[in-house]
């Protein structure tokens, strides 16, 4: 790998980072959040859906800017917001504001999802310049972002520091480091060229079934991964019983388990292949979930919630490899599949806290638990299609 290339890469490890940290941040101090608001747990949905909203937005749009501009001024743009917009929710929660708390929200969710589809274009343009799986541990590093932020919450929580001063740090701490690593992200990544898509495009990306099912399995993992990261404190304090710090805890548990499967996912990926470890992936992350809604024990609880962990790990960044090598137009492909995934991380968790007014936050996981029933069933698309007989001419 050469230089510029590996400095790439070492941009991109701190610009997953930074997410990781931010929502981790303000996910393991949502019942603080809550209790600030004096909010229900449908209206925890409700101020949820301003990250929705923003995600929607970012998303939907993030694509063809990338087609138009390229990575780098999409993704600065996504980072930029989403660091920024951390301390606002602090301050939303130190004003008793639902509405600032949910503009807060909107904010992260517009530049999360808008920016770290263009990383993700970016991430796989790095990975077939370095000839190996790359994304997984870039991956890692938005996990090990939320390890971070989740031990940082965890502590402050239990020393009942305050909610608006510790999100108004993460902010002023991360945007520096953005600063400095979007200089090593090149321009002109991602940018369509119209000629050359004609000449090597058949039908177009969206046309491609075996996309659409590896675009199940991101949507599932994904949305395995979001509901952890909005409601598994909040699913443990009141479903299980546990105090708020014990709460942080379980989650920065998730956190870590996630971060040891994408660090530690290459050399299962070398030896099974794609299909293969995504197929263990879901039914390993399902039998966490399940044990997490069936069992009223909180030690099996806590436990579970390291297979939950590990088993939505590698979902995400796998699947986006292998919609990179699908077929021609792969910023488009990877792009596409990563539009599905974000769907399902940012927008999926607020409506599970409908369902958990209604039902509690523990049975509504059951959703969660059919989609990656569904994600196993799907696995076999990852498989790599073999290379087609050169043709010379």
């Amino acid at each position: 790998m050469d230089q510029a290339t590996a400095r790439r890469r070492s941009a991109l490890y701190a610009l997953f980072f930074l997410p990781g940290l931010g929502i981790s941040s303000w996910v393991t101090r949502t019942p603080d959040i809550r209790d600030e608001l004096g909010a229900s747990t449908a209206e925890m949905g409700l101020v949820l859906f301003g990250l929705s909203a923003g995600s929607m937005l970012g998303i939907l749009g993030s694509g063809r800017l990338v087609a138009r501009l390229g990575t780098r001024p999409v993704a600065a743009a996504g980072i930029l917001t989403a660091v920024a917009s951390i301390p606002v929710v602090g301050l939303g929660a130190a004003l008793h504001s639902s509405g600032v708390v949910a503009a807060g929200l909107l904010l992260f969710g517009l530049g999360m999802g808008g920016g770290e589809v263009a990383m993700n274009v970016e991430g796989a343009d790095v990975e077939r310049l370095a000839g190996r799986a790359v994304l997984p541990t870039m991956h890692g590093f938005f996990s090990f972002g939320t390890v971070a932020g989740a031990l940082a919450g965890m502590a402050l929580t239990a020393v009942a520091f305050p909610v608006a001063w510790h999100l108004v740090l993460v902010g002023l701490l991360s945007v520096p480091v953005a600063l400095h690593a979007l200089r090593s992200i090149p321009a002109g990544v991602g940018r369509a060229d119209a000629g050359a898509g004609r000449r090597e495009a058949g039908a177009p990306a969206w046309r491609d079934r075996r996309l659409w099912l590896i675009g199940v399995i991101v949507l599932a993992m994904a949305l395995a991964e979001g509901a952890a990261n909005d409601w598994l404190p909040l699913i443990m304090v009141d479903g299980h019983g546990l105090d708020a710090a014990l709460g942080s805890a379980v989650y920065a548990a998730f956190a870590a388990a996630m971060t040891i499967g994408r660090f530690g996912g290459g050399w299962f990926l070398r030896r099974y292949g794609r299909a293969t470890v995504l197929g263990a992936s879901a039914v390993l992350g399902g039998l966490g979930l399940l044990l997490v809604i069936a069992v009223d024990n909180q030690v099996v609880a806590g436990a579970a919630v390291l297979l939950w962990g590990i088993g939505a790990s590698l979902g995400f960044p796998v699947a986006l490899s292998a919609a990179g090598d699908s077929g021609p137009d792969p910023a488009a492909r990877v792009a596409l599949v990563a539009t599905a995934g974000y769907v399902a991380f940012l927008v999926g968790p607020p409506a599970l806290g409908f369902l958990g007014e209604h039902y509690g936050l523990r049975n509504a996981m059951v959703v969660v638990l059919a989609v990656l029933v569904a994600a196993a069933l799907a696995s076999p698309a990852l498989r790599k299609r073999p290379a087609p007989e050169s043709v010379h001419v």
